[in-house]
């Protein structure tokens, strides 16, 4: 009974720190529409300018921590307004990449700053213990106690006070909000301030649990999702019983499940699993976007080029069959550069075509892979064994797609998000993965006479899948499903209007996905011979969605563009502390991408190209041509009185105007 008190206690704490992370969110989702995925990044930030403060440079804990508020919580809140204001009017898969980048870049910089390596975070909060039916730390009663009167004061401040009743309209009505005396900017800014304070805080006060380290920081936090979809994004007192839920469960699974061979996966996924399952059985009514008013598509999935350059096709295909006598030993390089090509491909798919967004594409891939080993080792031949391993892909997109039904674009982001890592957590952990070692063999192909089991014969076998997996995204792109896609990206509701199932048309695109991305997880494993589940990492999934958007915006070429940099070019950088930055880069280059549409000067540019193309083909001027007194086609005065006089004059007039126009078009 003792040992099931101090779960409950411990997760309390732990619980309050997650739903101080988790409220901070929901007040800047309430009021600005974007769902911050960096909120852990935030948080990891500031627990590493209190360490340097503090442990480093000897600041006593209070004014360190003040500092390291003040810093990451206010003027980084402010800096997160101006992204979030550039964003306002963009679309879901825009305000995901933007954030999501932050979420890839933040840690990389911390690791490349501090190192890679965990660093001890001592205490500073009195930990002395005080006996309540089993002894509690001082330092538990102030977490939870502190966590309580925020939660209560968040409340009252939303309901009694002029500026948070201003917080819950200026995502829907800013102008509206405006007209009663109260600026939407300055109303934004303090939202931001205080949520990303709050993350601060959470950051500095789960440090000392966990020691310094960035990817888990970031992690710990992320798990206040979970608490945020109980609270239904916009709840500040079910958010704040959401993360005590978390808190409670996560201890309570550890002290019971983390025993047993088969579930010791179980409590480090747990939070994940509430999230899942609450986005899954959440009435839809209750999952409405903020800011979605003023959402517009800002040509994320480009128009169909029905014109392909056999040329530059032709050059490029003999580049790539040229390339083995080239780059030496640095082939491997290549092989696992055409390997995430045929994942770009497939994620462009989903994000570019039909505006979904997938933050757990690797997943795919990793049960692409596990399948292709297993299946090998029962002597299933060597393409018949990718060939299944892309078709047993397939039913995990289709479950996947579950969400994408009845979820709106943010809350699948965020429902991919979470299945990502609970597949790394959860699934790749059992032994049907990856087998009792975490490993499994991956053969290359053996055919006859053919030397395919060499560098070169496998770079070729990839190649040519490879080819074929992109001609699969063209014909589809081209097909009525295509259509459909793009379709699905401008307008669901139109296109649901017309008579088309959406629902089948979205499970459809993530079947497809996914099954393109088990085959390159299939031929990932022979590249060194073997496959486990720690090439999967979930971080990947949100570079590969960092990285595609930074790539450009036609379908094949982004792919090839996306898997050089992602895998060729960093393999060229010999400089470790180059390469640190590496995925920094990346992070800050997606926000960049995701922001720039946004800012004034790009949205000028683009409103005042817009026009000048509408007026160039406007039927207006062509009605203006017909009643001006002068107008002058190939060189010849044309008046609606000529020599010819009456209505001859004006047929011929007529006549003209048609034919320049016609001209024109021709």
């Amino acid at each position: 009974m003792n040992a099931f008190i101090v779960a409950v206690i411990l997760g309390l704490a732990t619980g309050s720190i997650y739903a101080l992370a988790a409220m901070g969110l929901v007040l800047t989702y309430k009021t600005s529409g974007i769902f911050n995925f960096a909120q852990g990044a935030v948080a990891a930030a500031a627990a590493y300018l209190f360490y340097t403060l503090r442990q480093s440079d000897g600041i006593p804990w209070p004014i360190a921590a003040l500092i390291s508020v003040a810093l990451i919580g206010v003027v980084g809140g402010l800096l997160l307004e101006r992204m979030g204001y550039a964003l306002r009017e963009a679309p879901v898969a825009s305000k995901v990449v933007a954030t999501v980048g932050l979420l890839v870049g933040i840690p990389a910089l911390l690791a490349a700053w501090y190192g890679s390596s965990s660093r001890p975070f001592d205490h500073f909060l009195p930990s002395h213990p005080v006996h309540l039916f089993v002894n509690v730390g001082t330092d538990q009663i102030i977490i939870f106690l502190l966590a309580s009167a925020s939660a209560v004061g968040l409340s009252l401040f939303f309901r009694r006070a002029r500026l948070g009743i201003g917080m819950q309209a200026v995502v829907d009505d800013p102008d509206l909000l405006s007209l009663q005396a109260r600026n939407p900017i300055v109303v934004r800014r303090w939202a931001w301030t205080i949520g990303t304070s709050f993350a601060a805080v959470s950051g500095i006060l789960i440090a000392p649990t966990i020691g310094l380290d960035a990817p888990i920081l970031t992690l710990l936090v992320v798990q206040a999702f979970g608490a945020a979809a109980i609270g239904s994004f916009t709840s500040i007192p079910r958010t704040y019983v959401g993360g005590l839920i978390v808190g409670v469960t996560t201890a309570l699974s550890q002290l019971y499940l983390a025993s047993h061979s088969g579930f010791q996966g179980v409590p480090p996924s747990m939070p994940f699993i509430i999230l899942f399952v609450v986005l899954l059985v959440t009435p839809k009514r209750l999952l409405l976007e903020k800011g979605t008013r003023l959402a517009r598509r800002l040509d994320f999935a480009p128009a169909l080029n029905k014109r392909i350059s056999v040329p530059t096709t032709l050059v490029g295909l003999g580049l790539l069959i040229a390339l083995p006598q080239f780059v030496g030993f640095r082939l491997p390089l290549y092989m696992t550069g055409l390997l995430f090509v045929i994942l770009f491909a497939s994620l462009g798919l989903l994000v570019r075509t039909s505006g979904q967004v997938s933050l757990c594409h690797l997943a795919f891939a990793a049960v692409g892979a596990s399948s292709f080993a297993h299946f090998e080792s029962f002597g299933i031949p060597w393409p018949l064994a990718v060939l299944l391993a892309g078709l047993v892909t397939v039913p995990i997109g289709a479950i996947l797609a579950i969400p994408a039904i009845r979820l709106p674009g943010i809350y699948l982001a965020i429902a991919t998000f979470g299945f990502g890592i609970l597949m790394q957590r959860f699934v790749f952990t059992n032994r049907v993965m990856f087998g009792s070692t975490d490993s499994l063999t991956a053969p290359r192909p053996h055919l006859g006479s053919f030397h395919l089991g060499t560098d070169t014969g496998y770079y070729y076998v990839i190649l040519g899948i490879t080819v074929a997996c992109c001609v699969v995204v063209v014909l589809v792109q081209r097909s009525r499903l295509g259509r459909l896609l793009r379709a699905l990206g401008d307008s669901p509701v139109a296109l649901d209007a017309h008579g088309t199932n959406t629902n089948f048309v979205r499970l459809l695109v993530f079947a497809i996905s996914a099954g393109l991305a088990g085959i390159a997880g299939a031929l990932s494993g022979p590249v060194t011979g073997f496959t486990d589940g720690l090439t999967f990492d979930y971080s990947i999934s949100l570079l590969l969605l960092a990285v595609l958007a930074l790539s450009g915006r036609r379908a094949l070429a982004s792919a090839f563009i996306a898997g050089g940099l992602l895998q060729v070019v960093p393999g060229y950088i010999t400089n470790a502390t180059v390469s640190a930055y590496v995925p920094a880069f990346f992070g800050v280059a997606a926000v960049a991408v995701a922001v720039v549409p946004g800012i004034g000067f790009a949205k000028r540019f683009l409103v005042a190209r817009r026009v000048r193309e509408r007026r160039g083909a406007s039927p207006v001027a062509e009605r203006r041509a017909l009643v001006r007194p002068e107008v002058v086609v190939a060189g010849a005065p044309l008046s609606g009185t000529g020599r010819a006089g009456g209505r001859n004059g004006d047929n011929r007039v007529a006549e003209r105007v048609e034919m320049a126009r016609l001209g024109a078009h021709q």
